[in-house]
């Protein structure tokens, strides 16, 4: 006779023979659980299959709890969320390895590079278009624009030097392009309506994810065209606008709506945006250059970068004079400096504040705007601005030295006293940072900054209905990977706003290895492939692509440098899967860990990772209770217990056709050698 309660509200039958857990699966409900297999006794060893019974005073077992009639069973109440995390916590605890490769730990747009560039070397370009197209849809764009902070934490730069994994990007996203572009299917029409404010790297983004989820997007825009400042802040140099187009073009085709020209404060109000849309998103970005507040910065001839910037990014160009001061030490300061070269300037000069070692901009584009004969005056800060008939003519520069490190953990800038210089000058486009106008936005929403306050994880602002991404937000401007990568975090908690879920996110936990110098010395030296391109006599007089790509051979050679950092079982690892469902903090229960050397299960057919093991029993009792043999055991007791081999010469022969264990491992501690996984596929 069938057994009817309730699981999470739902309605489950179940047999006499069932448990809470079996019974809970077949109608579609996943319990969580580590230990479990149908194929063994039942072992309830990891306690993350809690479940709460209304009316029964203490948290249940669900792999060995049978139900009864009536039954009422929560498996996210309170309770059970606090003990779970707190098996989970401590399984963690003792967890050593790594979840995901720093590459992608550290990537603020959170695209999984160790999986795409692996793809890569395996010739597999198709698929590592698809990988990147997961995060956000610009991989061509925004690999050719990328200072790529991950390659600062790839650890191949422990053997020579980094993996080019922006450039791999761009060839991932070129190759789609040429070959077989992405065609993005909208999801289920949900009947929900999006405003987006601002077609930039942030507002694409968002609606793209957001039609992935079902919902109608409108995008409104300041400019004739979308792009935001990947089209009017980067020269075509860099980014030529017809690869940004066409990737625009596959959001468009998404059923994305786009309406440009129209800027909010002038055509669009806040409220009527409310009031005709189920949600906003403000990602206005940051278009005003900040002021210096030095004297003369009102002449004639001193310009903002940005706005500078802006206008080349609408076919104008700029007419600027033969002498030209650039000042700031980011990527839009190397802009600048390039890009005056390319409009006739003789004499171009860099002024920064600090030395090379702590300019914030990429290294390449400072070493190829020395190529092209800009000049460097580090250790300068501009003290005024001078000229005749209302024009710059010059600047005094204040001479500087380093003092110690600032907040940023720079070395702060400190002025010689009585120490300066003059230089002559016809123009000056001032690149020492970015602001945001927020007009037509309400004051409650903006902080003391005059960017929009939201929280730091749901982008949510004081209006339930408003949310904001990007540069607008509340640190201000960033580079456009980070921008990306909020957008795709405030789009999910978009959706759930207009789901009715709760609007909530997390940032998820991953266990990581502090590795370095002299972990890697056993790895052969691969030079890091060159990217082929113009020279500085060949590139200084246009705007011609700098960098023409690489071809298919060099993108392999350069992924294959790869030391493919991170778990090979993260797909499948249960432990992290339900650790990300909740906040785990397993610090809490860090201490000494267990004591453990790596042992190879059977020599050349699997090996078994200690510091992964959670002692779930899993592999042992499906090799004795579901394939009969008694290969694997366990060996010593309490703290130091690990998964042994008992037989091993006699299981080579035998494990190398069954890798059943392998298969059950909740966690990748388990693993076939590649050679077996390859004859294994084969047969």
């Amino acid at each position: 006779m069938s057994i009817k309660y309730t699981v999470d509200g739902i309605e489950v039958l179940a047999e006499p023979s069932d448990t809470i857990l079996t019974s809970a699966a077949r109608a579609g409900i996943e319990i969580p659980s580590l230990c479990f297999d149908k194929r063994t006794e039942i072992h309830g060893a990891c306690g993350v299959c809690l479940v709460e019974v209304e009316g029964v005073p203490k948290l249940l077992r669900a792999c060995s709890a049978k139900p009864q009639e009536g039954y009422v069973v929560s498996t996210r109440s309170e309770r059970v969320v606090r003990a779970r995390t707190a098996a989970l916590e401590l399984l963690l605890s003792d967890h050593v390895g790594d979840c995901r490769g720093p590459c992608k730990l550290n990537c603020p747009g959170l695209c999984d590079a160790n999986r795409y560039v692996n793809q890569i070397g395996e010739g597999k370009f198709r698929e590592a278009a698809e990988t990147v197209y997961e995060a956000f849809p610009f991989p061509a764009s925004i690999g050719r624009v990328c200072p790529h902070p991950r390659e600062d934490n790839c650890r191949r730069q422990y053997v020579e030097e980094p993996i080019s994994i922006a450039f791999l990007k761009a060839f991932a996203g070129d190759w789609a392009l040429e070959h077989d572009p992405i065609v993005v299917k909208p999801g289920a029409d949900t009947g929900k309506h999006v405003a987006i404010v601002g077609g930039g790297p942030a507002g694409l983004t968002a609606a793209y994810f957001l039609r992935r989820a079902g919902h109608a997007v409108t995008i409104y825009d300041m400019e004739p065209k979308m792009g935001g400042m990947l089209r009017y802040g980067i020269p075509e140099y860099r980014l030529p606008k017809e690869v940004l187009d066409r990737e625009i073009e596959i959001i468009a085709n998404t059923g994305v709506e786009m309406v440009n020209g129209v800027r909010l404060g002038r055509d669009l109000t806040l409220d009527s945006l409310r009031a005709e849309h189920d949600a906003v998103l403000l990602a206005i970005g940051a278009w005003t250059s900040m002021k210096m507040r030095v004297p003369g910065e009102d002449l004639e001839g001193v310009h903002g970068g940005i706005d500078f910037l802006e206008r080349l990014g609408h076919g104008e160009r700029p007419k600027i004079g033969e002498r030209v001061a650039v000042c700031g030490g980011g990527n839009t300061a190397m802009d600048c400096c390039r890009t005056a070269v390319r409009l006739g300037a003789k004499e171009v000069y860099v002024v920064y504040r600090r030395t090379r070692d702590e300019m914030p901009a990429d290294d390449v584009e400072i070493e190829e705007a020395i190529e092209e004969g800009v000049t460097f005056k580090f250790l300068t800060n501009p003290l005024e601005f001078y000229g005749e008939g209302g024009h710059v003519t010059g600047m005094r520069l204040q001479v500087m030295e380093l003092g110690e490190p600032d907040e940023s953990g720079r070395r702060r800038p400190v002025p010689i006293e009585g120490k300066t210089e003059d230089i002559a000058i016809d123009d000056v486009l001032m690149a020492i940072g970015q602001t945001a106008n927020c007009e037509g936005v309400d004051a409650e929403l903006l902080t003391e900054r005059g960017t929009i306050s939201t929280d730091s994880l749901t982008f949510r602002t004081a209006f339930d209905d408003v949310f904001a991404a990007g540069d607008v937000t509340n640190r201000g401007a960033g580079i456009a990977i980070q921008a990306i990568g909020e957008a795709q975090k405030a789009a999910t908690c978009i959706d759930q706003y207009l789901r009715g879920a709760e609007v909530a996110r997390h940032d998820p936990y991953f266990v990581k290895r502090d590795l370095g110098e002299g972990d890697f010395d056993d790895r052969p030296k691969q030079s890091r492939e060159k990217m082929p391109g113009l020279s500085p006599e060949e590139r200084r007089d246009n705007f011609d692509r700098v960098y023409f790509g690489f071809d298919e051979e060099q993108a392999m050679r350069e992924a294959q440098r790869c030391l493919e950092c991170g778990c090979h079982d993260y797909a499948d690892c249960r432990l992290i899967k339900y650790s990300h469902l909740d906040d785990v903090h397993p610090e809490r229960f860090f201490g000494e860990g267990r004591v453990r050397d790596d042992v190879d299960v059977a020599p050349e057919i699997i090996l078994h990772d200690p510091d992964k093991c959670v002692l779930c029993g899993l592999c042992y009792r499906i090799c004795d209770q579901e394939v009969g043999k008694t290969y694997l055991g366990l060996y010593n007791r309490g703290f130091s217990t690990v998964v042994n081999p008992m037989v091993p010469d006699e299981a080579r022969t035998f494990c190398a056709s069954c890798l059943k264990c392998v298969a059950a491992c909740p966690t990748g501690a388990m693993r076939s050698f590649p050679a077996v996984e390859r004859e294994t596929q084969i047969v």
